[in-house]
C-alpha cells in the first residue's frame, strides 16, 4: 500500500474507535426511559391537576 494510505486507515480506525467510546459512555451515563417506573408527572399531565 502506498504511505498516504496507510496513514488514512490508521486515522480513520482511530476516529472510529473514539466515536464508539463515546458512543459507549453516553450509553452507559443515561437510563432507557422505559426502566422509569411510573411517576405522577408521567401518568397524569401536569394541566389536567387541580389546583387548590
Amino acid at each position: 500500500m502506498k504511505k498516504n494510505k496507510v496513514i488514512f486507515l490508521i486515522l480513520a480506525i482511530v476516529f472510529l474507535l473514539g466515536m464508539v467510546l463515546i458512543g459507549l459512555d453516553i450509553s452507559r451515563r443515561t437510563t432507557f426511559p422505559g426502566s422509569k417506573g411510573n411517576l405522577k408527572e408521567r401518568i397524569a399531565p401536569s394541566d389536567s391537576i387541580p389546583v387548590k
